[in-house]
């Protein structure tokens, strides 16, 4: 995993390089301060030499000047390689997003997929930007101020010998431990983010239905989980530095014993003393250092695993744009053969043993109850998902072997749910058309029945729709998202149940609309109302997952009790139809 995160840093191998060598140089400085230290007491305070003090002290100024130039240099480059770095990822984590098929995205969740792009990207940074200032020169003082010491005395070094290998161990200890920990601490932080986006989207929902109390209590509990797993987490990374302490300070206990001992019979100085209890000291620091580091970069590890996890998911699905065919050329548009489809994780097949075909120009109604697999099928389609069992067909091609980019380009898609996008109405319109001009999108948005939207804004297609489409009445946001699929002029037009918040004057003009302007469009009407299908060339009944009937309204009406009370369910017998 390492490799892989070294293979973002490619770009930054400059600042990578120079960020740890500058810190190490700053180390360089910092292991003779003790040194001097040892030769002011020895040769300054104890001789009361004044001018050998000031000398001594205008040393450690310059020592203390050039570390900071250096430390500050350090820093710099890190930054510049860990921000880059992570920018790289996010920008690499993104890009794969928006080619996760439908089942990836289910599986990850967007909220899960929203926190790798924002916290765990942020940790990573943090990881990195440590470790180029730390990961080196924390080992480097710690034995470098081990031989230090072996070169102010040996015969006290073995102190420092000994306390090392402990102090490593009860390091490396902690982080084996600690890291499961972190992991299961970062899913719950998914859990608690996902119950948090639902109540922020939904917070009118909540309120209406009285469900503050309910919905408080339910992320409080997930947050408790987390705060759990994050304390247990924290206690066991804690232990680094109180354990670091206790050895450290037995380490320099015996040093001071035996320090004192070998002063006492003239064997080092008091300067030497004080040099290697400052040895230890520095040793103390840098390993206190060392194990914040550890934590750091075992979370930034964590994070990035499962960062990674995301970008190396399986392409070999909906989406992967390797070895695809050529669109064929025939006169069925569609065709489903014995098409059964299961969602992952569920139970039992959304629709079953389904085949039809869809020609050139026809217009194919699809109606039953809710449930009964109708926007199922436009999401296979579009290939969102691929069929379970069966063969789907587009153009005589089986679509598994077609490019997505190029079904979805001959596809015009309105969905049950209208999604907009922040910007103007004109901005959401271009989505369907990135180069229309102000003539084309009129004219899309007087097929869908919307121009009294823009005649009522001030600011005309121009007007902001806000985020999500805020701005709009649910019928608004439905015409629009259906210029935004007409403008391109699409080969197959699918609409599911796009017109279920307009009344039935201006679903009824909505559809003569698309008839006018179908030319040799194939166009897939899925609805719950039976006007809206009504017209259609072929009508598709579905029940529990199952074309129960197909043909004409006439055929139907005849022929199937089903769509018989579907359609007198809506209009009682004898009242006229739109």
């Amino acid at each position: 995993m390492l490799i892989k995160l070294i293979r973002y840093m490619r770009g930054y191998g400059k600042e990578s390089v120079l960020g740890p060598l500058f810190k190490l140089l700053e180390a360089t400085f910092e292991l003779f301060v003790p040194l001097v230290i040892a030769s002011m007491i020895d040769k300054g305070i104890r001789l009361e030499n004044t001018a050998h003090i000031w000398k001594m002290g205008g040393v450690l100024l310059l020592l203390g000047v050039v570390g900071l130039a250096f430390s500050i240099t350090a820093q710099y480059f890190a930054a510049r390689a860990a921000v880059g770095t992570s920018a790289e990822i996010r920008r690499t984590l993104f890009e794969r997003t928006t080619r996760l098929s439908a089942q990836q995205l289910d599986k990850n969740g967007v909220a899960g997929l929203t926190q790798r792009l924002t916290g765990d990207v942020d940790q990573v940074q943090n990881g990195i930007n440590l470790t180029l200032r730390l990961l080196l020169r924390s080992p480097f003082v710690v034995f470098g101020a081990m031989v230090m010491a072996f070169f102010v005395d040996a015969g006290s070094a073995w102190i420092f010998a000994v306390a090392i290998p402990i102090l490593g161990a009860v390091v490396f200890g902690v982080m084996a431990w600690s890291l499961p920990l972190f992991k299961r601490a970062q899913k719950a932080m998914d859990l608690a983010m996902g119950i948090t986006r639902e109540n922020l989207t939904g917070a009118r929902v909540i309120r209406a239905f009285g469900r503050e109390n309910e919905e408080n209590e339910r992320f409080t509990n997930q947050a408790e989980a987390l705060s759990d797993r994050k304390r247990r987490a924290g206690h066991v990374s804690a232990l680094t530095g109180p354990l670091t302490c206790v050895v450290v300070n037995l380490a320099l206990a015996a040093l001071i014993y035996t320090g004192a001992l070998r002063v006492e019979g003239g064997v080092i100085s008091q300067g030497e003393l004080v040099a290697l209890v400052n040895y230890m000291s520095q040793i103390l620091v840098e390993l206190i250092k060392f194990a914040n580091l550890i934590v750091s970069i075992t979370k930034a590890m964590a994070c990035f695993n499962r960062v990674q996890s995301v970008i190396e998911l399986d392409e070999n699905a909906p989406g992967d744009e390797n070895g695809r065919v050529s669109f064929g050329e025939s006169d069925t548009v569609v065709k489903f053969e014995s098409v059964t489809f299961t969602y992952p994780g569920a139970g039992a097949p959304s629709i079953k043993d389904v085949s039809f075909e869809a020609k050139k120009g026809e217009t194919v109604g699809i109606v039953g109850p809710t449930g009964s697999g109708k926007s199922t099928i436009a999401q296979l389609i579009t290939r969102f998902y691929d069929a379970t069992e069966g063969k789907i067909s587009m153009y005589g091609k089986d679509v598994t072997a077609l490019s997505s980019k190029d079904i979805r380009r001959r596809t015009g898609v309105v969905e049950q749910k209208t999604l907009l996008f922040s910007g103007t109405i004109s901005e959401n319109i271009r989505w369907g058309k990135t180069d229309a001009d102000e003539g084309e999108i009129t004219s899309a948005l007087q097929n869908a029945q919307g121009l009294d939207i823009v005649k009522a804004k001030a600011e005309g297609l121009e007007a902001p729709v806000g985020q999500g489409g805020r701005a709009l009445s649910g019928g608004q946001r439905q015409r629009v998202a259906i210029a935004r699929a007409l403008i391109r002029k699409p080969e197959i037009l699918i609409l599911d149940d796009s017109a279920s918040a307009l009344d039935f004057a201006t679903d009824a003009r909505l559809r003569a609309a698309i008839r006018n302007m179908q030319g040799e469009s194939t166009v897939f009407i899925i609805s719950q109302r039976a006007s809206s299908v009504r017209h259609a060339d072929k009508i598709l009944v579905m029940e529990e997952g199952c074309v129960k009937a197909m043909g004409t309204h006439d055929q139907l009406m005849d022929e199937s009790d089903l769509y018989r009370e579907i359609y007198f369910s809506q209009f009682p017998e004898g009242e006229a139809y739109v």
